[in-house]
């Protein structure tokens, strides 16, 4: 019973479907099933070719053994001869081994058999269909003999030769295994040799997957490519390419964390001191109503703030993945967004100008919502930092989307930090969050284009292009 438990266990243990998704399984499995399909086809083929040329080699044979025995003069054979001739045979060492090897009888025209062969030949039935090859069957066997029948040189006699048709069948198939035996054996061989090279080559795998396994969840350094089989190194660049942007994404997202807790503080802070005062300035009305204006738009400011934390964290959340894919009025969607800054930009007389240019913008199909949330950014940036009495122009086509406010200017350095989180440029006096651009910068990436700056003739111009 001791021997029998682990058995039963290994037996609980296999997976059947497991080792069919085994690749070494498979590939051995095919191997096995393409070799041995070559292996027995190629016996078949040899088998067929050898039998055919048995089959010739024996017809000859018979028909050399007839001519010689219808040369021969039968006139004086009597059964005397026929018992002198089987004593002779009998003292002959393995004369009777190959006793289906060959046969013959002798018979006179009217069907008198005057002389056999003392095997199988007294069976051979007399029959005139002569100068042709025949498959009969003699005795009460089941195995069919192949005849032919001459008549004697002085054509007295009728002569019959014969052999056993298994015979030749059974001396083909050992002729086949003789030459197969070598390639049935060497094919064993070569398939443990395969075995044994796909075990080898296939532990590199299995150590790639232990280190994996072992790997720490925070360990995305690359995974080492120098020993790698050239099979296995596109996926292993493929895994360090993933790790790379899951590392990049962990990044954006502590850095996202640290930057809008550090963000949040500071208004969080200062709604904190005017509820304080407030709470100090009961009996001064005109304090108390001032702090608690001030407490209002600290309100409103955080309140922004946050539905701008939450749009990035949207935006990132999906990762440039959206279904609603719907064609874009670009004009209307303009004024829309014109029609919503206007109140806003009258309080510093802010004038603006829609210029609707030939050809397409740069994306036309895309999420309404998206971007709408794009040029709003833009527009309101435009708004918030123009100087009174300027212009704002929306325009687009030849390719791109554009907001241009007159008056502002901003300096080469600070372009290239106007997209990032939370930056804001030092001296402004205008309240904002710092991700208004980020936002457009990622709205745009979602689409395949790119955010530009630019100081230009007209006023800083902040684009939309094609990547």
């Amino acid at each position: 019973m001791r021997l029998r438990r682990p058995t039963f266990s290994a037996l609980r243990r296999f997976d059947g479907k497991k080792l069919i998704r085994s690749l070494s399984f498979r590939l051995m499995f095919f191997f096995v099933l393409v070799s041995g399909g070559v292996l027995g086809a190629a016996g078949y083929i040899s088998y067929k070719e050898t039998l055919e040329n048995i089959d010739e080699f024996f017809d000859t044979y018979q028909m050399a053994l007839g001519r010689l025995l219808a040369a021969a003069d039968w006139s004086s054979v009597s059964q005397h001869t026929q018992k002198v001739t089987d004593r002779l045979i009998e003292g002959i060492e393995n004369a009777d081994d190959d006793d289906d090897a060959v046969g013959f009888a002798v018979f006179t025209p009217q069907g008198d058999m005057i002389f056999h062969d003392n095997e199988n030949g007294k069976y051979i039935h007399f029959s005139d269909n002569i100068g042709s090859f025949s498959n009969e069957h003699i005795r009460d066997e089941d195995d069919p003999w192949r005849l032919v029948r001459l008549k004697s040189a002085d054509g007295k006699y009728l002569i019959a030769v014969g052999q056993e048709i298994e015979y030749r069948e059974d001396l083909a198939m050992d002729i086949v295994e003789e030459f197969m035996l070598p390639w049935v054996t060497g094919f064993a061989f070569l398939l443990l040799a395969i075995v044994g090279l796909t075990y080898i080559e296939f532990r590199p795998l299995k150590k790639l997957a232990r280190q994996i396994k072992r790997r720490q969840a925070d360990d995305l350094t690359p995974i080492s490519t120098e020993k790698a089989p050239v099979e296995v190194l596109p996926l292993l660049k493929a895994m360090n390419h993933i790790f790379g942007k899951i590392e990049a994404l962990l990044g954006r997202e502590r850095s996202f964390i640290s930057d809008s807790a550090h963000e949040l503080r500071t208004p969080l802070t200062a709604l904190k001191i005017q509820l304080e005062i407030a709470q100090m300035a009961k009996d001064d009305e005109q304090l108390h109503t001032q702090t608690l204006d001030k407490l209002a738009k600290g309100l409103e400011r955080a309140e922004h703030l946050v539905e701008q934390l939450l749009a990035l964290s949207r935006l990132e959340a999906n990762n440039g993945h959206y279904d609603n894919q719907e064609i874009l009025n670009w004009p209307d969607i303009i004024q829309q967004l014109i029609d919503e800054y206007t109140p806003n930009a009258a309080k510093k007389d802010i004038r603006f100008i829609k210029r609707i240019s030939s050809g397409q913008a740069p994306f036309s199909t895309g999420n309404h919502i998206l971007a709408a949330m794009l040029l709003r950014n833009l527009i309101d940036n435009a708004v918030k930092y123009s100087p009174t009495g300027a212009t704002v122009t929306v325009l687009t086509g030849d390719g791109e989307l554009a907001v241009i406010n007159s008056g502002a200017k901003v300096d080469e350095p600070v372009l290239q930090r106007l997209s990032e989180r939370f930056f804001r440029p030092a001296g402004q006096k205008e309240t904002g969050s710092g991700l208004g651009l980020a936002i457009v910068e990622r709205i745009a990436g979602i689409y395949n284009c790119r955010l530009d700056f630019a100081n230009t003739a007209e006023g800083f111009k902040a684009a939309i292009k094609k990547s």
